[in-house]
């Protein structure tokens, strides 16, 4: 799908931080909470996917959102994220709303996602450059994640001319730029080889741990959804409901050698086990 260069705009907003979330009442929160979803309901031509929907993210913490089919993974970090209005309920960030939160975002679509007439070095300095930052300023901050990233082609190449692993990087190193508070991953490793998924696999956990973002990935994929996850959100079919929380305690780095070890084996057999019984529900 073609996507409008307004469109494409509006999405490198949101990787700047530049959303706009309804204006809601604080409630408490439990003390490791980052981000509170309280009462949270979206229908769909009349039929309801969420109702009354309750969740907290913990702070600095990689979640990751699964599920079965047509269960609105996506619509729920989109409505987390402010790019899908919800019919009722309220969403902050350290009691703040969206408008007063910083956040990156890495759209599933990367060839859409990026501006073809812009350079990889001036993709990644876009919100940058929108939020005003001095030039010194912004090359020192595309430096340090090109450093981060360990760079090897020229980012002065044309989206157009990179590999989709290569553009997939300069939307992570994109949506990383700001320094965002929360940062969401719509199906980073979707469109990936498997080479290309075991190093953005490192580096997302490189980029959490040297700025301790909040996280939030929605997967297709289990295995994906248990790597990298703290935890992992397993959902109900429609109307959509928590089925379990799952917690993964597997310390960092994982390495692809992680994919054997016995607590990994065990989390991931859990994690199918509650998504069969809810394919089945």
């Amino acid at each position: 799908m073609n996507i409008t260069p307004e469109f494409t705009e509006a999405q490198a907003a949101v990787a700047a931080g530049a959303a706009i979330a309804n204006s809601v009442a604080v409630r408490p929160a439990p003390v490791e909470a980052h981000v509170t979803v309280r009462g949270l309901s979206k229908a769909f031509a009349g039929s309801p996917l969420y109702s009354d929907f309750n969740l907290d993210l913990p702070r600095g913490k990689i979640v990751s959102i699964f599920g079965p089919n047509g269960c609105g993974k996506s619509t729920l970090m989109n409505m987390i994220a402010g790019l899908t209005k919800p019919d009722a309920g309220e969403i902050l960030f350290d009691g703040k709303s969206l408008k007063d939160t910083r956040i990156g975002y890495v759209f599933q679509n990367y060839r859409d996602a990026l501006f073809p007439w812009l350079t990889s070095w001036e993709n990644i300095a876009y919100p940058l450059r929108r939020g005003g930052m001095k030039p010194d300023a912004v090359k020192a901050r595309v430096d340090e994640l090109a450093a981060l990233f360990e760079i090897r082609f020229d980012l002065k190449r044309y989206p157009y001319e990179l590999s989709g692993g290569q553009m997939q990087t300069v939307c992570i190193m994109r949506a990383l730029a700001t320094k965002p508070e929360v940062m969401f991953l719509d199906e980073p490793f979707s469109a990936l080889d498997f080479e290309m998924t075991l190093f953005i696999r490192e580096k997302l956990q490189q980029a959490q741990a040297a700025t301790g973002v909040t996280m939030v990935i929605v997967s297709h994929d289990l295995e994906d959804a248990v790597f990298l996850a703290d935890q992992i959100l397993l959902l109900t079919r429609r109307p959509t409901r928590i089925a379990e929380i799952v917690p993964f305690t597997l310390p960092r780095p994982r390495t692809p050698e992680s994919t054997v070890d016995p607590e990994f084996i065990r989390v991931k057999g859990h994690t199918l086990e509650v998504f069969r019984r809810e394919m089945n529900a």
